[in-house]
Formats: structure tokens, C-alpha cells, sequence
């Protein structure tokens, strides 16, 4: 017998697609949206369907953003005159931008690398990344802005540090040859921790103490 999948079980699926949502979590989710008054669940579809129309990627360095009022052909960090652009911190994912900038330590620019390559060697991992939208970017800075420093800022996890060494090897061979150095994180975050989790303490140790 074939069971048809109920609006329910679909929320539910879709909740569980979720970074880091087991189903559990995504369960409830789902049952917190039924408890909620008709106002509030229009509210959050409301939401949901305006992302599409207010938020958008950056060209410069994949990174989400919000418009107001007139279009910016850029995001406010990289149309920011007083950010450093001799330095370059990739990054997997947009809310590890938010960690960094809360620290207060950074002021470079960013690249969104857009997801980890995990250990297993998925070639939808390496597919999904933006490897070489990172190696466009890093040509025109290296033209345009007298870069000096990429710094890879991974999470201390096995796949974190696996994208680390896919992107250094994809990014050696632009290197050779400049004067620009390659750096990791340094102490500060611990092994297994995710980098958008970590306080502002503990990134700033890690950007302080970076490695070649």
C-alpha cells in the first residue's frame, strides 16, 4: 500500500533538510507551527516567501545580504572603503561571517566557500563548493587589490580541515610565485568545534595566532 505524504509529514522533511536538524528537531518544528496563532503563521510564511526578494548574493564574495532602499551592487563589507583588502578570510559559510565580525578583530574582506568537502570525498561536496569562484576572486584581488594574506578559517572538525587542504591545493598553484601568504586559524578553537559557534574570545585568539 502507498501512502501519500500528508502537508505535515512534507514540513517536517523539508525542517529536517535543516543544517545540524535530526528528526526530532524537525518534528518540533513542525508541531510549534501549529501552535501558532493564524497572524503569527501568515507572519513567518510572509517571511519565508520575502527572502527571495530582499535577500541576495554578493558577486564580490558569495556572501547573503539584505537590500534597503536603493539596489548595492555590493554587501557593506565589500563596498566598506575602510575594510583592509590586503587580506582575504574564506570561510564555509555566511554565518561564520557573523562569528568574525562579532569578534571585533577582523576587518579584512571575505569569500564564502558555500559548504565543507566532506572526508568521505563526496563529488557533490566539491561540486557544491565554489572553488572556482574562489580562484576568480582571488585573481582580481591579487590584480586590483595588492593582496597579501588568504587566510582559510575552517572549524576544527575532520571535514573542516579536508576543505582546508582542498582549497589549499586548489589555490597553491595562484600563489606560486607572489608575494601572498597562506595562514590557518590558530590556537583558540578547539578540536571538533564548529567556528560559528565559537565566542569572540576564542576567535580572536584564533586570528591573532594564525600559522603559516
Amino acid at each position: 500500500m502507498i501512502f501519500s505524504m500528508t502537508p505535515l509529514d512534507k514540513l517536517i522533511a523539508h525542517f529536517e533538510k535543516f543544517p545540524g536538524t535530526g528528526i526530532r528537531q524537525a518534528r518540533r518544528f513542525a508541531f510549534h507551527i501549529l501552535t501558532l496563532k493564524p497572524e503569527q503563521a501568515d507572519e513567518l510564511a510572509g517571511l519565508v516567501t520575502s527572502l527571495k526578494n530582499s535577500v541576495v548574493l554578493c558577486p564580490s564574495c558569495y556572501r547573503y545580504y539584505s537590500e534597503s532602499g536603493e539596489r548595492q551592487p555590493l554587501c557593506s563589507i565589500c563596498r566598506n572603503p575602510n575594510r583592509d583588502r590586503s587580506k582575504l578570510l574564506v570561510v564555509a559559510r555566511d554565518s561564520d561571517t557573523e562569528a568574525i565580525e562579532r569578534s571585533g578583530v577582523y576587518d579584512g574582506l571575505y569569500f564564502i566557500l558555500g559548504g565543507t568537502v566532506s572526508l568521505l570525498h563526496n563529488p557533490k561536496d566539491e561540486q557544491r563548493v565554489r572553488s572556482g569562484a574562489l580562484l576568480g576572486c582571488l585573481t582580481t584581488r591579487l590584480k586590483e587589490d595588492h593582496l597579501m594574506e588568504v587566510i582559510l578559517g575552517f572549524s576544527v572538525s575532520p571535514d573542516g580541515e579536508n576543505t582546508a587542504r582542498f582549497v589549499e591545493n586548489h589555490l597553491e598553484p595562484v600563489l606560486k610565485g607572489t608575494a601572498v601568504s597562506l595562514t590557518h586559524l590558530g590556537r583558540g578553537l578547539s578540536t571538533g568545534s564548529e567556528l560559528e559557534y565559537a565566542d569572540p574570545e576564542t576567535i580572536k585568539s584564533a586570528l591573532q595566532s594564525r600559522t603559516k
